[in-house]
């Protein structure tokens, strides 16, 4: 669930690593929403980093550390968020399950599927929490998709047809870094597609075809815009256009997702700027006029919503929807496309066993 109240009156404590800019937006918009949960501490390797968070949350130096050993050291807690560069987010894991700490950690979940399973290998092996933050997940439409096809709303899936326009390349090189990330579309972006792609077709991917389709004066150093065709299990595909240089119509940050079937299709689009507002699902049967979908109203969504999964099953409640297991084969789509890219071959998708 990713709504209603909590029934635990125990608060979990947290301590936050990575107060960048993403880790100090977690800390303005999504922590504050979810009263069972205190962070007790921040860290940030990168002095100057930490002492801006310290000052912009009005921390006293107890509880703002360079390291999470030291954090660890000198504060309890239950669990650690992980907001670091993605880079970080494997070993800074390891470290926090290694100190009996339960994880939630930022998608991408890791650079490889490969680094991403010694993760979840340490978490299964001492009884502990790790969960992913796909976000996008935590949406009404997306929710209310996945019930319409796994109920037969529109029989057999026939094709799915996802597109992503974004425009973010205005900014100096030299201030920006997401021109530096690393696969800023395939990894940093598209994995949140990817993972809503497995969750509303309830199937796992099998083979990724991907072509870079960046224009001559994109600024990103890796791949900005890419054009995918996904085969899903049972010879479902679907095809994904997305790009951060585009001049179309600007979309939702979860795109503009088509599903057709044997009796209808299903439209939607959702995480707009401002909570679950956007969010939009059209039904249509037989070849009929587009009906509204109503959506199912949520007291909590995206990390917020996550977050509170999190408090729940580190205080003996359901593991979270997205466990660092079962997002395995969203990271191996990701991955499979960076592969395709580079060989310009269809590449397969790892199978990982778990949705």
């Amino acid at each position: 669930m990713v709504d209603g109240d909590s029934a635990n009156t125990q608060r979990t404590r947290l301590i936050h690593v990575g107060l960048g800019g993403w880790g100090g937006d977690w800390e303005r918009n999504a922590i504050p929403p979810v009263p069972e949960v205190e962070r007790v501490a921040v860290v940030d390797a990168h002095e100057p980093t930490l002492r801006r968070a310290q000052e912009a949350l009005d921390l006293p130096d107890a509880a703002c550390f360079t390291s999470l050993r030291a954090a660890v050291d000198a504060v309890r807690a239950d669990g650690v968020l992980v907001t670091a560069p993605v880079q970080f987010h494997v070993p800074v894991a390891l470290e926090a399950l290694d100190a009996g700490l339960h994880v939630l950690v930022e998608k991408p979940f890791a650079p490889s599927v490969a680094e991403a399973r010694t993760a979840v290998a340490r978490a299964e092996e001492r009884g502990l929490v790790l969960q992913v933050s796909q976000n996008y997940r935590a949406y009404p439409a997306p929710r209310a998709v996945r019930e319409l096809v796994a109920g037969g709303a529109i029989g057999d899936l026939s094709v799915v047809h996802v597109d992503f326009r974004r425009w973010a390349n205005d900014a100096p090189v030299e201030t920006n870094r997401h021109y530096a990330f690393p696969h800023p579309l395939l990894h940093d972006m598209a994995i949140h597609h990817f993972d809503l792609l497995r969750m509303v077709t309830g199937r796992e991917a099998v083979r990724v075809y991907a072509k870079v389709t960046d224009p001559p004066w994109s600024r990103f150093e890796q791949e900005a815009s890419a054009v995918l065709t996904i085969e899903m299990a049972g010879g479902l595909v679907a095809s994904y256009r997305g790009s951060w240089v585009s001049r179309g119509p600007q979309t939702a940050w979860d795109g503009e997702w088509a599903l057709e079937g044997e009796r209808g299709r299903i439209t939607f689009t959702g995480r707009g700027g401002e909570g679950p507002g956007d969010d939009a699902v059209t039904l249509s049967r037989g070849g009929g006029e587009p009906e509204e979908v109503e959506l199912p109203a949520l007291e909590l969504w995206g990390r917020s919503a996550g977050l509170r999964q999190f408090h729940r099953a580190v205080q003996g409640g359901p593991a979270p929807e997205v466990t660092g297991r079962s997002n395995l084969g969203s990271l191996a789509i990701a991955e499979a496309a960076a592969r395709s890219v580079e060989s310009g071959r269809v590449e397969d998708v790892e199978q990982v066993g778990e949705l």
